[in-house]
């Protein structure tokens, strides 16, 4: 690997011109997958992509001035201490705020490349344009810059942000809910009747697993069979059904785990002690993401479980 301070001038300058054309390619493909969704944001990937290749006109015009028309292939990875840019198909997986936090980061990174080269040429034509850039990354950078004020204002962006949190609750959070809330109150039966049927906390686990998975597996395939997503907005079946089976299977392994203890009555209370924290848990989700009001989530929650746990107990008590 090459260190920095061992570049020429002409190296330099192959360097940005790479650099140039790579963040180029990033902000257009930022630009096209945020088409649909997010069209204010793909203006302004939109707009920093051109101006990114206007940069690299100009890089151009000015290294074959001076050192003609080869530009020898130079890239970050092959300079010791640069951050290797991530792929923007990485990037954008993780959602829209962190799309616009990456690129505010990569402008950072660009003005710091091309302060530190004006240090190190001496000529002035090219400490002059390595400073404009400088200068030109910082005004993206302000959010990712200037532009996203004048094209994406408060209202647009709290807009978009606003329906990226709606597809975040309707394609992960409802199916885990519903997943969660199934897995913890259904199985609460099979389990504390298992228990106060037999007062053998091994019986109740094995119960609880068997429920706990067979829940698992039948929400599972109810949640990915009930739509494919393209009208409803749910997302993809299978995720949507990934999800829904894992939390289902949480739901219920979260109150069997404790009849692994041997001494019964330890077992119950500590299974007693998670039902209740579960079922707070599921509460706080439904305040949290589905507006629901905490007192009346938790009165239809504990409600709802505490009949479920009370048919248990006189069930197994009966045998």
């Amino acid at each position: 690997m090459r260190k920095f301070s061992t570049l020429t001038d002409q190296e330099i300058l192959a360097l940005a011109i790479s650099n140039e054309e790579e963040d180029g390619r990033i902000y257009s493909d930022f630009a096209y997958a945020t088409r649909d969704k997010f069209p204010d944001t793909s203006k302004i990937f939109s707009d920093m992509a051109a101006e990114e290749d206007q940069h690299r006109r100009d890089l151009i015009d000015l290294y074959a001035d001076r050192f003609g028309p080869h530009i020898p292939l130079i890239r970050r990875q092959d300079i010791a201490g640069f951050l290797v840019r991530k792929p923007a198909w990485q990037i954008q997986g993780q959602g829209i705020d962190v799309v616009r936090r990456h690129a505010r980061q990569m402008e950072m990174d660009a003005a710091r490349f091309y302060r530190q080269a004006a240090t190190r040429t001496t000529d002035a034509k090219t400490r002059k344009l390595l400073g404009d850039l400088a200068l030109a990354e910082d005004r993206h950078e302000q959010a990712a810059g200037a532009i996203e004020l004048d094209r994406l204002p408060a209202s647009k962006r709290e807009m978009e942000d606003e329906d990226a949190r709606r597809r975040f609750v309707l394609q992960i959070i409802q199916p885990g809910l519903v997943g969660l809330m199934d897995g913890s109150v259904s199985t609460l039966a099979p389990v504390f009747a298992a228990a106060f049927a037999t007062h053998v906390p091994w019986n109740a686990f094995l119960v609880g697993m068997a429920a706990s998975v067979g829940a698992g597996i039948s929400m599972g395939f109810a949640e990915a069979l009930s739509d494919d997503g393209k009208l409803s907005g749910r997302g993809a079946p299978l995720l949507r059904g990934l999800i829904c089976g894992l939390m289902t299977t949480a739901g219920g392994i979260g109150h069997t785990l404790p009849f692994l203890i041997d001494n019964f009555t330890s077992a119950l209370m500590a299974a007693i002690i998670v039902v209740i924290l579960e079922l707070f848990v599921i509460s706080w989700i439904r305040w949290r993401y589905q507006d629901t009001p905490f007192g009346s989530a938790i009165v239809q929650i504990v409600i709802g479980g505490a009949l479920v746990f009370a048919a248990g107990v006189l069930i197994g008590s009966s045998g």
